[in-house]
């Protein structure tokens, strides 16, 4: 049984006896353990952060962008052997998981950019000599606790952009496929990176709340769910911490009577059941304007949806894989089973799908819905899962307020052809993002991430120049030069400049 540990300092590092099993989701086998860490194995890494951190911090911004440049060629050199240990105990297929990596390697390269971005602000002459300058400069050590879902992507979303404006960072991921991020750690050393800089910690809810609690570390980013997201973010804060913490979605895609249905229905195809739905920016909720439009949708899905191929994770051929766990699996056919229960119509029955050969597998066919109300649990909580759900509605009002009215807030679509509609929704619409005939509207490395309301906790988003305002302080220097010449003025009275 291959067992994982922690990779503190320069290499593996054991340190708690309690273990978590890792599957294969495509064959429900067991194929590793995780070691699940104490605060001891966290107070480990933490001293060997502030060991290195300080000296890290002094490399000048360029050698610092140096080590992220060789990074990001070493990772590209190893895509292929990344993808598929991810998919190994994610589950998603390849070709997804290769785009799990290529999405946090493009914040690899906007870090790469550091320099520039860490340029302070300077007045000549703001007073009688007197000059005044801005810089930033690290918190010290960060932390990362990291979902499931993309287990290459988001640590390097966090510290991609920490470790180049000079942090030390600690990451923990999940517990059910923590392989990737150890990997990713180990090629940070081949890069260049000190040793210390980068760790990883493994662990449940024990090391988060080490994390959270821990004196020394100054800055905690978190992806998951909403309840939990809270969680971090009270303790964290409780704690004197700075804290991000993104949380659940329902994103919507509005169908506008104009839309292009084709477009559409591929776009939902891939949007809805991609990845299994176990994406934050999955799209699982359509709203078709007008009855006309609802019932062509529905039509257009239908044979779009058996067309689907299910398959495991190393089928090239194969649409989406199986979900993480069979707990999760499980999870998501109780919610299947709800909408029933609540009363709407469940026009594709994913429940009971069995992949021949690998019947242990985690898998769970394509579902939709028609007829959702707004009143629906089913509609009002994540289901993280293969389920689309059409939710019906008369006008373009109707339609704006269902997103905007939500508890979650993270993305949501329009698909028109209509410009005044669509720059009217997107001005108007309560969530933190917006595709216009765009499904899944993640913004590109040097933009930023985040959601509204109970999608996200915090003031600050991922990556982009939010990620480094949330990364680093800022201090303000205001400076004279004495000339020789005493200041008649009134030291007594504050200094006005003017």
């Amino acid at each position: 049984m291959r067992q994982i540990q922690h990779f503190i300092g320069g290499g593996e590092a054991a340190g708690g006896e309690r273990k978590h099993k890792i599957f294969n989701p495509s064959t429900g086998q067991v194929q590793a353990e995780v070691l699940l860490g104490t605060p001891d194995t966290l107070n480990q890494a933490v001293e060997k952060a502030k060991a290195a951190q300080p000296g890290w911090a002094a490399t000048n911004p360029q050698r610092r962008a140096r080590v992220l440049f060789d990074y990001k060629r070493l990772v590209e050199e190893r895509m292929d052997e990344l993808a598929e240990l991810l998919s190994s105990e994610h589950g998603k297929v390849v070709a997804d998981a290769r785009g799990d990596v290529q999405r946090g390697l493009d914040v690899i390269e906007f870090a790469c950019g550091i320099p520039h971005v860490l340029k302070g602000d300077f007045t000549q002459g703001a007073g009688p000599g007197i000059d005044v300058y801005s810089m930033r400069q690290p918190l010290g050590i960060g932390a990362g606790i990291t979902p499931f879902n993309f287990p290459a992507m988001i640590p390097m979303w966090m510290f991609g952009v920490s470790i180049a404006v000079g942090n030390a960072m600690i990451i923990k991921p999940s517990e059910r496929d923590p392989s990737v991020p150890m990997r990713l750690a180990e090629v940070m050393l081949e890069a260049g990176l000190p040793e210390g800089i980068l760790q990883v910690v493994n662990g449940d809810k024990e090391m988060v709340d080490a994390i959270l609690d821990h004196k020394d570390i100054k800055g905690v980013s978190f992806v998951g769910s909403s309840d939990i997201a809270h969680y971090v973010y009270r303790r964290g804060t409780e704690n004197g911490k700075r804290v991000q913490a993104m949380g659940g979605a329902k994103n919507h895609g509005i169908v506008m009577p104009d839309a292009d249905l084709d477009q559409v229905v591929n776009d939902l195809a891939g949007a809805a059941f991609g990845s299994a739905g176990e994406r934050c920016m999955a799209l699982p909720v359509a709203v078709p304007v007008g009855e006309k439009t609802a019932n062509e949708l529905r039509e257009a899905m239908i044979p779009a949806i058996e067309k689907l191929r299910v398959g495991v994770s190393t089928d090239k051929d194969a649409d989406y894989g199986p979900v993480v766990t069979a707990e999760h699996r499980t999870r998501v056919e109780n919610w299947i089973a709800k909408g029933v229960e609540e009363g709407a119509e469940l026009v594709v029955d994913g429940r009971g799908f069995s992949l021949q050969g690998h019947e242990d597998g985690f898998f769970i066919g394509p579902s939709l819905f028609d007829r959702v109300t707004a009143k629906m649990e089913s509609y009002k909580e994540e289901i993280f899962g293969p389920v689309l759900q059409l939710v019906r509605a008369e006008t373009f009002e109707e339609a704006l307020a269902l997103p905007s009215t939500h508890q979650y807030g993270n993305g949501v679509a329009i698909f028109t052809r209509n410009g005044h509609a669509a720059r009217e929704f997107a001005a108007r619409v309560d969530t933190g993002m917006v595709g216009i005939n765009v499904p899944i509207p993640v913004p590109v490395a040097y933009h930023s991430f985040g959601g509204w309301k109970r999608s996200a906790f915090g003031d600050q988003g991922q990556h982009g120049m939010e990620g480094v305002r949330f990364w680093t302080k800022l201090k303000t220097v205001t400076q004279r030069w004495p000339d020789g010449g005493a200041d008649e003025g009134n030291v007594f009275v504050i200094p006005t400049m003017g």
